[in-house]
């Protein structure tokens, strides 16, 4: 006796987002206005994102902006904090790779905050490198683009170098997990 059978299979693909802070560099070294900077790799399938992956590079204070609108826009919603600021060690590479490292998870807390995630703010700053200025005019609508369009047309402009990031993190990851997070 031949029987036939039928098998109905469903996959459900899981949104996630990686995020990754690295590479610490100080800029305009030996000068009164030096700082760091930290390279920011972000790589997703989530539909909350415009580009899939992005990298830029943003320095503290900049973190610093970002949390203060964040916790502006989100009322009484707790925004996850930020590691603290030291006015005196940022060459220190211990005080450089600890910070790196709370950046990295206070990223990975705003990326799975929801009212955080849906911040315009936040995804200019992870997939653009627009000043902080442009990023507040392009939100309040002073600009001639919208935020898709900043965060398409920097996408296509940097999609080398973020291919080759992604390529770069999934062969050498320095012997950390790439946190990647179900949304």
């Amino acid at each position: 006796m031949n029987r036939t059978y039928s098998v109905n299979c469903v996959f459900v693909v899981q949104d996630f987002v990686a995020v990754r802070v690295q590479d610490p560099r100080v800029q305009n070294e030996g000068s009164w206005n030096s700082y760091v900077d930290y390279k920011i790799f972000l790589h997703t399938n989530s539909r909350a994102f415009t580009a899939k992956t992005s990298c830029v590079r943003r320095r503290y204070s900049e973190f610093v902006w970002l949390r203060k609108m964040m916790q502006k826009n989100a009322g009484l919603a707790p925004v996850p904090e930020l590691p603290g600021k030291s006015f005196f060690f940022f060459n220190n590479d211990n005080f450089l790779e600890s910070r790196r490292k709370g950046l990295q998870l206070f990223l990975q807390k705003v990326l799975h905050t929801t009212v955080c995630l849906s911040d315009s703010q936040l995804h200019l700053f992870l997939q653009t490198q627009l000043p902080i200025g442009h990023i507040q005019d392009c939100v309040q609508g002073l600009t001639p683009y919208t935020v898709t369009d900043a965060i398409l047309t920097y996408a296509s402009s940097n999609r080398g170098f973020a291919q080759a990031q992604e390529e770069e993190s999934t062969l050498k990851c320095d012997g950390e997990v790439l946190e990647m997070g179900v949304m």
